[in-house]
């Protein structure tokens, strides 16, 4: 088995912990560790005896030198794109080194997501990795436990796969809901959430290029040196939309495994305790007094807070961000601003 992980994005919604030089998986949230780290813990956990991460030529020398000190570095490959064409020609990158072995089952991972259940997580992907042995192209689905409007959904049929218990045929995929739609989702019991992760045989995923991205296919056949050099004439298509919502293959296995995609500082609540009012502090050295649903990130300056409500403070080595708690999922905006103020020293 082979895992690939997806390390290339920016993360610019954690901003400015996530930095361009310093993306979110890259970053720690949750202990000393990175996110791309516990990913990789994770990974290996679950038996995967070589990983592929696949990022930036921007990012590559920070990662490599990243992965020199882990102690599993020789099972770890690092694999660079000239530049970001979202994640179908990224798995495509993969494919063209390692085409050949046909039988190979890859699982294709995000780098920046948490899972607070390792058991339960390696226990699902050995059940994924069961369809995809038996020639499915398996996806993860997350039990949700909540209407949220900020995740793909999978909807899943009332049958298993074949003699697999615990997988089940894909009836659709769906776009980020509205929150009525969510709503209606989480009442019918077989929508889920899409984790973003693939796990099949490396002859399946070619056939599903060769019939939904021909171009990429074309390009895969030609070997890894020439896919490299032809990056620049691939489309920027994700592997969501260009193969599993066309693909007759897809099963889905649901997992409940506290998986979290870390996607803005709002989301620090599903992985951090809350303290009675509902602040989470996450530093050293952070006092707090009559403040409610503040989140507050500290590094080396002492915080003290009085009298405040939902505020985010985010302290970095050069940048100390505070903002109203409900415009998290706005940083976008902000980044954008910066960047017209040609304040490229921040970003």
């Amino acid at each position: 088995m082979i895992a690939v992980v997806l390390a290339g994005g920016k993360g610019l919604r954690l901003w400015p912990e996530s930095r361009e030089k310093h993306p979110k998986q890259l970053c720690s949230f949750v202990g000393a560790k990175s996110m791309l780290d516990h990913t990789l813990d994770r990974l290996i956990a679950s038996g995967y005896k070589h990983i592929i991460i696949i990022t930036s030529d921007a990012l590559l020398n920070k990662i490599a030198d990243r992965i020199t000190q882990r102690p599993d570095a020789r099972q770890i490959e690092v694999l660079s794109e000239p530049e970001g064409r979202n994640t179908a020609p990224a798995v495509g990158l993969v494919l063209s080194k390692y085409y050949a072995d046909s039988d190979q089952v890859l699982g294709i991972f995000p780098a920046d997501h948490h899972v607070l259940d390792i058991p339960a997580f390696v226990e699902t992907i050995q059940r994924a990795t069961r369809a995809a042995e038996n020639n499915h192209l398996a996806t993860i689905g997350i039990s949700p436990c909540r209407p949220e409007t900020g995740y793909g959904y999978i909807e899943k049929t009332r049958w298993e796969v074949g003699t697999i218990p615990g997988v089940f045929e894909v009836n659709s995929f769906c776009e980020k809901p509205d929150l009525a739609t969510a709503n209606s989702y989480i009442s019918t019991g077989q929508h889920m959430w899409n984790a973003g992760i693939y796990i099949g045989k490396a002859g399946i995923l070619i056939e599903e290029f060769q019939n939904h991205l021909p171009h990429i296919y074309e390009k895969i056949l030609l070997g890894f040196d020439s896919y490299i050099s032809s990056y620049p004439e691939l489309p920027s298509i994700s592997l969501d939309y260009g193969i599993a919502e066309k693909s007759k293959r897809m099963a889905v296995v649901p997992g409940n495994f506290g998986w979290c995609d870390l996607g803005s500082w709002n989301a620090l609540t599903e992985i951090h305790e809350q303290d009675d009012n509902s602040n989470i502090c996450n530093g050293e050295d952070i006092m707090v007094l009559d403040s409610h649903n503040c989140i507050i990130k500290q590094v080396q300056k002492s915080v003290v807070l009085f009298g405040i409500d939902n505020l985010l403070l985010v302290e970095t080595d050069d940048i100390i961000f505070i903002a109203d708690r409900n415009k998290a999922q706005e940083l976008k905006n902000l980044t954008d601003f910066l960047n017209e103020q040609k304040r490229y020293d921040l970003l």
